[in-house]
């Protein structure tokens, strides 16, 4: 019962479930908020970049927020100063915070675990100073208005269904480039490297190189997303480059599951969910964040996405589980 259940073409009809959802939801503003739904889905889309890093070439980063926060102030500059349009803003963006992964990946590799991390995290609230004093950014007041302008000379993006189709187009095709680079002969040495990265050095990968790759591709998928979060709310703040977005998107990646490609989005949704249905708590909407984490650590080791793919393999399968069946086989 339980193999029909979750057979692959229910699966594929769960997802053309889920797709004509989101594809309804700006025309029904009644139900779900199309700004929230937009700002969900940059966090999902930041989530599933990070993931890139801690996931899949296991390496843990304290300084993600440079590139989400960067990218937005890029872009919000491209378009208030400049007069940029957004495709060439958000480009701008994307390849400011790809760059400067590349140069943190360059500098932090040198190090491993938890100096790593530290040193990431070094290298992000220099970032953040940075645009603490920059004249261009607003300071604490953030960088405002920005205006949405028109995608190619021709899409108003002052429209909010206009922009709501934008930013679910781009967070598809994050979507596609992250599983696209994790399912390719790059992404499978990136699992070796999280492995056992002193056998994949004997079999003569230059895994320096290929760190920095992840570094440099994570950073511009999350510049992404920063860009995309910068447009739809008019609005490049010292929040989206302080270390508490750090912390969030660590949180949301150890949440929905690590070990896949697209947990990190459900925990994006959950914890985007609670602080806002939950906004009214004030500062406890933190604790009851706080205790679900801890619930589903201790509950969910493999994350949300992670457990409902253990027990779908734990499935039984022509009368018997997975694993008897790979025994017989042997």
């Amino acid at each position: 019962m339980l193999a029909l259940l979750f057979s692959s073409s229910v699966k594929r009809g769960l997802l053309l479930l889920l797709l004509l959802a989101v594809l309804i939801v700006p025309f029904v503003p009644q139900l779900i908020y199309p700004i929230f739904l937009m700002k969900v889905m940059c966090f999902a889309l930041f989530a599933c970049a990070f993931n890139l890093l801690l996931g899949h070439t296991g390496i843990v980063s304290f300084g993600h927020a440079a590139f989400f926060g960067s990218s937005a102030y890029i872009t919000g500059y491209a378009l208030r100063d400049l007069g940029l349009t957004p495709e060439l803003a958000i480009f701008a963006g994307v390849a400011f915070s790809a760059a400067l992964g590349a140069v943190f990946g360059a500098l932090a590799i040198r190090r491993q675990g938890i100096y790593l991390a530290m040193i990431t995290l070094a290298l992000a609230q220099m970032v953040y100073f940075t645009f603490l004093q920059a004249p261009f950014t607003g300071a604490e007041d953030g960088m405002q208005p920005i205006p949405r302008g028109r995608l190619f000379g021709l899409l108003d993006l002052n429209n909010d269904t206009n922009l709501y189709f934008v930013v679910l187009a781009c967070t598809i095709g994050g979507f596609w480039l992250v599983h696209r680079i994790v399912h390719s002969p790059f992404g499978q040495v990136l699992r070796a490297i999280r492995e056992h990265e002193p056998r994949t050095v004997s079999l003569g990968y230059a895994v320096e190189r290929y760190k920095i790759m992840a570094f440099a591709l994570s950073a511009g998928l999350s510049g992404l997303a920063g860009s995309l979060k910068c447009i739809v709310f008019r609005l490049a703040s010292l929040t989206d480059a302080h270390w508490h977005m750090s912390g969030d998107v660590i949180l949301m990646t150890l949440l929905g599951g690590m070990n896949s490609v697209f947990g990190p989005a459900i925990g994006a949704v959950m914890i985007s969910a609670l602080r806002h249905y939950f906004d009214a708590l004030g500062a406890w909407v933190t604790v009851a964040v706080g205790l679900i984490f801890i619930a589903c650590v201790l509950m969910f080791r493999r994350g949300v996405l992670g457990e409902i793919n253990h027990l779908l393999s734990l499935r039984p399968v022509d009368g018997r589980s997975t694993k008897e069946k790979n025994n017989a086989q042997i």
